[in-house]
């Protein structure tokens, strides 16, 4: 859909927006909430802009095609953004009479979860905290789901040996005491 000169580009990127404009509202109105929708629209007629000349001479697809990646990559962003609050869930106040070890344990538990890369964390966070089945998560992350049950299976060892006490260096003994005094 290029045109030569950008007065001719210009009419036939209105032209276009014209046409499709209802149609492609329409489309995303029934996929997310209305108030969303218009966004989504603007940001598609963006793209079009940009990529016009990638443009067939049947645009609709091609936009629909557009949205539905738009409304995807605004999904995946939210339920990123939730899975990574990970740190509010361990800093909730505690009722009083909370016994020592359950605090010993979270406190443990939020270190090690700290301590783990970024990946590892959210991972774990969309099965853990978002309550997300692995194909449900391997969806968000954009993976199949075998690679994202992977993922987890080495997260959750990771995890576990982030848990494990350190091992305890051998006592010194008398002679080797002598040596390091």
């Amino acid at each position: 859909m290029s045109g030569t000169e950008p007065g001719e580009r210009a009419d036939r990127f209105r032209r276009l927006h014209l046409e499709t404009y209802a149609d492609l509202l329409r489309f995303v109105e029934r996929r997310v909430p209305a108030s969303e929708a218009e966004d989504i629209v603007s940001a598609v007629f963006l793209t079009a802009w940009r990529r016009f000349d990638d443009i067939t001479d049947d645009a609709r697809p091609w936009l629909f095609a557009v949205a539905r990646k738009t409304m995807a990559n605004g999904n995946r962003g939210w339920l990123r953004r939730q899975a990574l609050d990970v740190r509010l869930v361990t800093l909730e106040p505690r009722e009083p009479g909370d016994d020592g070890t359950g605090t010993a344990v979270r406190i443990d538990l939020e270190r090690a979860l700290r301590g783990l890369r970024p990946a590892d964390r959210e991972v774990l966070a969309l099965i853990a905290f978002d309550g997300l089945t692995t194909e449900q998560a391997a969806t968000v992350l954009g993976v199949r789901r075998t690679a994202f049950a992977m993922r987890l299976t080495r997260a959750r060892e990771r995890l576990r040996a982030a848990l494990e006490p350190a091992p305890a260096s051998a006592p010194h003994t008398l002679k080797e005491q002598a040596w390091t005094a």
